[in-house]
């Protein structure tokens, strides 16, 4: 818990800045506040696995923090206002404990008016929860709606919308809905191979209620599920055997970058050649792919978001092409994924400041953050829509993904191929789905 002034509640003490003079903590990622003449200070959290397994998905925060910050170096102006904006970094290493640390004391210590967090259940789920407890609106992104919101729950069968926590992405219905469309081009058994790790995305995504089985079962799948493995593990011959002898012909999964580089070299080595590999998480990094070379042509996976998606910044009107480009001009190396949605948190960020009653405010921001209706660079961003069950409406929005195939060039690098679009039309396609070979 914070410690609190006596006689000063937790909104107030946030509010006035108790303890904003404290200075930022040594070794903090934060870059310097950028100042802006008169008016007081903004304070935006953000937390993220800068290190660790999941360091992919931060990859590009510092290309989109560095232009956003200099868009902001004059302050935001709100009502008639002008403010400083100071972005204050800190790094989950990839760990729930440590996210939900960095997350207390960027609340308690730094007293931030606003938190943002990205990058699947292990880094959001306990920002969030720390910043319901804390009353501090929060916006979080690369995670599944699902592990976000029952994930949290006090009683997941009887699930209760949160006040303060609000996350933008898509949910499990349309992962799968993007991979069955893609399974569906090629002729396979339908016999699917299940590869779920015993944490958040492993849990929801294998869960027999709510995660891939009890979908896929109505559309003619069948499932082999051998259980939860431990992630990093160095053997997956139990699995693969499973796979094996269940004749498995489809893999499926949400597995880190190293576990899945791991379990594609020794199902090729024991002889375990599936006809189609479609895998959430490790598979949507180039620098992943490239890693298995020959063998990662035609690894399939979702497309959140990519330089052919037909979305515009509302910050700096700058399509998806022009902001990957001037991601890939800046770093020298392709553009990811999560860059979409770290860009589109600050869009949404500013946005919220802009509109709250009091961007100083934790509770007016919160208002401000539900009551959002927001094109982004990854698409519409606005809560309440009748496309969310209706307990969960409240915080959740669903972005557009479609499905992708890694094609290996001539020149050994590998592009990512929009193969099907039936669940989002608008972005375009770049080839048909192939076998693996």
């Amino acid at each position: 818990m914070s410690i609190l002034l006596p006689g000063v509640s937790r909104r107030q003490f946030l509010k006035t800045g108790a303890a904003a003079g404290a200075a930022l903590t040594a070794g903090s990622l934060a870059a310097p506040a950028v100042r802006a003449a008169g008016g007081s200070t903004l304070k935006i959290g953000y937390v993220t696995p800068t290190t660790g397994p999941l360091a992919g998905f931060a990859e590009a925060d510092g290309f989109v923090l560095g232009s956003f910050r200099t868009l902001v170096k004059d302050g935001l102006k709100v009502g008639g206002k002008s403010y400083r904006v100071e972005v204050l970094v800190r790094d989950s290493q990839s760990n729930p404990n440590r996210a939900a640390q960095v997350a207390k004391d960027l609340i308690a210590q730094d007293a931030i008016n606003l938190m943002i967090v990205q990058a699947t259940p292990e880094t959001s789920v306990p920002v969030a929860t720390q910043c319901e407890i804390e009353q501090v609106a929060c916006i979080a992104s690369g995670t599944p709606w699902q592990p976000f919101f029952f994930g949290r729950q006090a009683n997941p069968a009887d699930p209760k919308p949160f006040d303060y926590t609000y996350n933008f992405f898509w949910g499990i219905e349309d992962v799968i809905a993007a991979y069955t469309n893609m399974w569906g081009q090629l002729d396979t058994n339908r016999h699917v191979a299940g590869l779920f790790p015993n944490d958040g995305d492993g849990n929801a995504w294998g869960d027999r209620k709510l995660g891939f089985p009890p979908v896929l079962g109505p559309k003619g799948y069948t499932v082999t599920d051998p259980g939860r493995y431990q992630n990093l593990t160095d053997d997956f011959t139990a699995q693969i055997t499973a796979f094996r002898n269940a004749t498995c012909e489809i893999v499926t999964g949400v597995v880190l970058p190293p576990d899945f580089t791991t379990f594609w070299t020794q199902a090729r080595q024991q002889g375990f050649r599936p006809k189609v590999a479609s895998v959430a998480k490790a598979l949507l990094f180039p620098v992943s792919v490239q890693g298995l070379g020959k063998a990662g042509h035609n690894l399939s996976s979702e497309v959140w978001w990519s330089a052919s998606h037909p979305f515009k910044s509302s910050l700096t009107g700058q399509s998806c092409k022009q902001l990957a480009d001037a991601y890939t001009q800046a770093s020298g190396k392709p553009w990811t994924q999560p860059i979409g949605f770290t860009h589109a948190l600050t869009e949404v960020a500013v946005d919220t400041l802009k509109r709250s009653e009091d961007p100083t405010d934790p509770e007016a921001n919160a208002r401000a953050v539900g009551a959002t209706d927001l094109q982004t660079i990854v698409g519409r961003v606005k809560f309440g829509q009748d496309n969310v069950p209706p307990f969960a409406r409240r915080n959740i929005c669903r972005t557009p993904i479609v499905g992708g195939q890694w094609r290996l060039a001539d020149d050994g690098t590998f592009n990512i191929v929009v193969v099907d679009n039936q669940t989002a039309p608008e972005v375009p396609l770049g080839g048909k789905m192939e076998a693996l070979a």
